[in-house]
């Protein structure tokens, strides 16, 4: 992550490095066997043309003659809409790797596919977008002001203007919540949330946040450290306001906590590191911010990072600050982290 983005998002007081109730469509009667399979792609389809009515986060309730058929999201929204078989017609937000590769945040969809309005911080195409005749715009949300996640500040009216827009929270909620809220949008999308494939994925969630759990109580002297790497800074990431670590904190993870002081500095996110005092806090497991707006541990040269405990030990893993947020996207970041905690050797 750039320092010039780093800083913006400061400022703005949301997400930065280190640290996003459905009604009215009903599914047709007869589903067939690999809607079921599929998450209900075919039930989606099949939805009744309507009226649609949501109220998102805001508060705001969005009313539709007819369910939305062209929807235009933020990357990881249109991500976990696709895994319950939802698909989009545009996107803004990190869709593509500088070499035309899916990025993390765009799941499993096939990016060659997509209508890419922006694909990094500040990108907007509103002609582009325009021309998508969108029905709804979906965002996360990272602060309490209700703003649209990577909808840009300077032309938000204009763009705000073009269509009705849904907002989800990720500020100061455990994971859990707007997992939840994102299964409700895309029932009310027409998802078939009783598949197979839904049903599961839940419950092997709900599996995994058991496992983090007694890996906790069991090692409690785990310290856990989230970082996120920049050219000239690393940031600590505070266990509060982020989806991730307020559940793994529920959940009994033992999160390195940054000084309030700094935290305030940054409205409670994170703090800021030089390289020179990487080795500030302690800790035995360090999860890494896998955005590609970000220094990847492989990649990071300093030598004082590569001096931690936890680095010459070999345990630190990824963290995903922006889960896309299904349940089967989201079930591998608590087993990844509750196999750390439960192999990790106290090197703090």
């Amino acid at each position: 992550m750039s320092n010039a983005r780093a800083n913006h998002l400061t400022r703005r007081g949301i997400l930065a490095a280190g640290g996003a109730l459905g009604l009215g469509a009903v599914l047709a009667a007869c589903a067939d066997d690999d809607a079921s399979k599929n998450g209900g792609s075919d039930a989606a389809k099949a939805a009744k043309s309507g009226p649609w009515t949501f109220k998102d986060d805001r508060g705001t309730t969005v009313k539709l003659d007819k369910t939305p058929a062209n929807i235009v999201a933020f990357t990881g929204v249109a991500a976990a809409l696709f895994d319950y078989g939802i698909e989009v017609k545009g996107v803004f937000g990190p869709t593509t790797t500088k070499d035309g590769k899916a990025d993390v945040q765009a799941g499993d969809m096939d990016v060659s596919k997509l209508t890419v309005l922006g694909n990094e911080w500040g990108q907007f195409n509103i002609e582009k977008y325009a021309g998508l005749a969108p029905d709804v715009l979906i965002s996360t949300m990272f602060d309490a002001a209700g703003t649209l996640w990577y909808v840009p500040e300077e032309s938000k009216d204009k763009i705000l203007k073009l269509a009705p827009s849904v907002g989800l929270s990720v500020f100061d909620v455990q994971m859990p919540q707007p997992l939840q809220r994102m299964l409700a949008l895309a029932e009310s999308l027409g998802a078939d949330v009783k598949s197979a494939k839904i049903v599961e994925a839940k419950k092997k969630f709900e599996t995994a946040a058991e496992r983090l759990r007694k890996a906790a109580k069991a090692r409690p002297e785990i310290k856990v450290l989230a970082g996120s790497a920049s050219q000239d800074i690393f940031y600590v990431s505070g266990s509060n306001l982020s989806i991730d670590l307020e559940y793994f904190k529920a959940l009994g993870v033992n999160i390195v906590e940054p000084s309030a002081k700094a935290l305030k500095a940054s409205g409670g996110w994170f703090e800021n590191l030089s390289w020179e005092n990487v080795d500030k806090y302690p800790a035995d497991v360090i999860i890494m911010d896998d955005r590609t707006s970000t220094i990847q541990p492989a990649d990071i040269t300093e030598a004082t990072w590569k001096k931690l405990p936890a680095v010459k030990a070999g345990q630190v893993i990824a963290r995903t600050p922006e889960p896309i947020l299904s349940y089967d996207k989201c079930t591998p970041i608590l087993d990844k982290l509750a196999e750390a905690i439960e192999n990790a050797k106290k090197v703090a």
